[in-house]
């Protein structure tokens, strides 16, 4: 059974679905579920969420979601090589991380503590 306030699901912005499943799919190996046109559904181990086509993208602020590395460079360069943009890079006690945007503009961080 869940305790409450489990992260149980992330939704974000997507204007371009297919784009979106095509950049998460190569770069993460996320699998996916359509229901209809405006949303999907992903997968992303035990973790699943959303892309909303009537969510909105925010240019700067809110919500940052944060990915796991095992490896942060080897990651980085596959999310580079799916397209995304390489924003920011960070290192601080305990590990680093960058930070990149997706083919719809989500900002989105990869951390590690190697």
């Amino acid at each position: 059974m869940r305790s409450d306030g489990y992260l149980d699901y992330i939704e974000l912005p997507a204007s371009d679905i297919e784009a979106l499943k095509r950049f998460y799919g190569s770069a993460f190996g996320w699998t996916f579920v359509d229901y209809g046109s405006d949303y999907v559904e992903f997968t992303s181990g035990d973790r699943k969420g959303g892309f909303n086509a009537e969510r909105k993208v925010i240019e700067s602020g809110g919500p940052l979601i944060v990915l796991w590395a095992n490896d942060l460079d080897a990651l980085e360069a596959k999310v580079r090589s799916a397209g995304a943009e390489i924003t920011e890079h960070h290192e601080f006690p305990g590990g680093r991380r960058f930070h990149f945007r997706d083919p719809n503009g989500n900002e989105i961080a990869v951390w590690s503590d190697k």
